[in-house]
C-alpha cells in the first residue's frame, strides 16, 4: 500500500507477466513485477508475487551501482565534496540540483568554516523535504511532490578526507 492510496490493491501476476521489462514506473512508483516496491523485497528470501508461486526474490540484486573516480587526476579544494544520501534526497533533486544548492551555500561561508559541510546538510534535507501545503501534502518550491521518505545527507569535504598526495600515492573515491 503507498501513501496516496486510499485502500489496497492486489495485481495477479501470471508467468508472461516474468518477461521483460520487470521492473514498471519509475523512482517510487517502481514495481518489481507490477507488485512490490524494488527496495521492499530485499531480504525476503520467501516473498511470493500475491496469489501466485512466482518468487520475486530471483528478480532482485542487492548489488549497488559504483563509480570508482581517480581523486588524483585533479587537486582537490574545500569546495569538492562527496554527498551521501539516502534516497529520500536523490528521489527529489538531481545531482545537478544538489550541486547548485551546495554551490549557494558554500557563497556564504568562508571556505574554512567547518559548519558549511553541515549547513549544506541541513539544507539539501530542507529542499528534499519541501513545505506543508493546505492540502495536507507536501510540495517543494517549484510545486513538486517532496519526498515522503527518511532523508538523511551528509556532505562530505574530500580535501580532508583523502589528505595532501604523495608522488608515489593513488587516490580513489567511490561514488554514486
Amino acid at each position: 500500500r503507498d501513501h496516496h492510496m486510499t485502500g489496497w490493491a492486489y495485481k495477479k501476476v501470471c508467468r508472461s507477466d516474468t518477461k521483460f521489462p520487470l521492473i514498471v514506473g519509475e523512482g517510487k512508483r517502481a514495481r518489481v513485477l507490477a507488485t512490490i516496491g524494488v527496495t521492499r523485497g530485499f531480504g525476503d528470501h520467501d516473498l511470493r508475487v500475491y496469489d501466485s508461486d512466482i518468487f520475486v526474490k530471483p528478480f532482485l540484486t542487492p548489488v549497488p551501482e559504483v563509480r570508482v573516480y581517480d581523486a588524483g587526476d585533479e587537486p582537490l579544494s574545500h569546495d569538492d565534496v562527496l554527498v551521501m544520501a539516502s534516497d529520500g534526497l536523490w528521489d527529489v533533486l538531481s545531482n545537478e540540483r544538489v550541486a547548485i544548492i551546495i554551490e549557494e551555500i558554500f557563497n556564504n561561508f568562508d571556505k574554512t568554516d567547518a559548519s558549511r559541510y553541515t549547513t549544506a546538510a541541513q539544507e539539501l534535507v530542507m529542499q528534499a523535504r519541501g513545505h506543508p501545503m493546505k492540502n495536507r501534502t507536501w510540495r517543494n518550491r517549484d510545486n513538486t511532490l517532496s519526498s515522503n521518505d527518511d532523508i538523511s545527507v551528509f556532505v562530505i569535504p574530500l580535501d580532508k578526507l583523502v589528505g595532501p598526495m604523495k608522488s608515489s600515492d593513488t587516490r580513489t573515491v567511490i561514488g554514486h
